[in-house]
């Protein structure tokens, strides 16, 4: 079964920095395609980041440029570093195994909440 457990989320102030971290278990985590996604209350979850086996990368125009997602394949684990943090960025982080069209396992969550 895979799991995928995300770690890091906290409060921090605007301007900030801060690491989110996603490790999966029972996956061949190195031929898989990553994702973080994100969910504000009262919005639709929206994807930030994805990182592809070959370390290819796309990201939303919101956060390019201050975000960037990495990965270890001898850790499974995905990483999602988050700079010049804004309030807007304030959600639920969501770590995605993206087998496409929405297929795949999720996360449970972690909290990123930006103070200004």
């Amino acid at each position: 079964q895979v799991q995928l457990v995300e770690s890091g989320g906290g409060l921090v102030q605007a301007g900030t920095s801060l690491r989110i971290s996603c490790t999966v278990s029972g996956s061949n985590f190195r031929l898989d395609t990553m994702a973080w996604h994100r969910q504000a209350p009262g919005t639709l979850r929206e994807l930030v980041a994805r990182i592809t086996p070959t370390g290819s990368t796309n990201y939303a125009d919101s956060v390019t440029g201050r975000f960037t997602i990495s990965r270890d394949n001898a850790k499974n684990t995905v990483y999602l570093q988050m700079n010049s943090l804004k309030p807007e960025d304030t959600a639920t982080y969501y770590c995605h195994l993206d087998k496409g069209w929405g297929r795949g396992p999720w996360g449970q969550g972690t909290q990123v909440t930006v103070s200004s």
